[in-house]
């Protein structure tokens, strides 16, 4: 039995927990999310 995941739920699930956890990182964790997807988008 495999399990897949997905990258872009497990990225939005992550970047959602870093905001809630520490509200002052939303500008990076907003970047680094943001430069995730691109980079997962060019390598599809």
């Amino acid at each position: 039995m495999t399990l897949h995941i997905e990258p872009v739920p497990l990225l939005s699930l992550i970047a959602g927990v870093l905001i809630l956890v520490s509200p002052k990182l939303l500008n990076y964790v907003v970047a680094i999310y943001l430069i995730a997807i691109g980079v997962i988008g060019l390598l599809r």
